[in-house]
């Protein structure tokens, strides 16, 4: 269970990377200095005080760029694979007891899977907002993403399995869009 428990962890904190790259880095070192969040071996220095000032630092730059016009998009572009990378990294993190093996497939799967449907999710809503109101609503859209980030990421701390399963609902629903925009019908269960 405690392994199960690490994993609902990751992938929320995963999540959160996709939706912000450094919010969950930076909640993830404040929890761990805290003593709330237990980091395993070789990840220790994510729980730093100098990866504090890091991830403050890059928080706040990357909290205002998206508020940039232009930028924003090119920070998309850029976000996607740093987004999966933080993804992977915060879910191997904090999955321990298990082969080294098991945590880096759970890594690549779960938490880079994570991190980029919810990435890929938030890009197409920018980019909607983007073509919808001439980039007028997208510092809306910023707002709501850091906000999804910190949010996503305390509960994915605080409370792993409802975390996991608002994510799980989540890539439900983004399949299920993604199937209605690729196939043009509504894709049906069939019981």
């Amino acid at each position: 269970m405690e392994t199960f428990i690490a994993v609902a962890i990751g992938v929320g904190l995963s999540a959160a990377c996709g939706f912000r790259v450094f919010v969950p880095l930076l909640i993830m070192n404040l929890a761990s200095i805290s003593g709330y969040l237990h980091l395993g071996s070789g990840f220790e220095w994510i729980g730093s005080y100098p990866a504090t000032v890091v991830f403050a630092t890059a928080t706040i730059i990357e909290i205002f760029a998206y508020y940039i016009p232009w930028l924003d998009h090119i920070l998309d572009v850029v976000a996607t694979p740093a987004a999966i990378i933080a993804g992977m990294v915060a879910t191997a993190s904090v999955v321990t007891n298990v082969s080294p093996l098991l945590k880096w497939v759970l890594a690549l799967i779960a938490g880079g899977g994570a991190a980029a449907v919810v990435q890929g999710a938030t890009s197409t809503i920018r980019l909607k907002s983007t073509a919808l109101t001439a980039g007028i609503g997208n510092p809306v859209v910023a707002t709501a993403e850091w906000i999804g980030a910190a949010i996503t990421a305390l509960l994915a701390i605080v409370v792993p399995l409802i975390c996991l399963a608002l994510i799980l609902l989540l890539i439900i629903f983004v399949v299920r869009k993604a199937g209605r925009l690729l196939f043009g019908r509504k894709i049906e269960s069939h019981s």
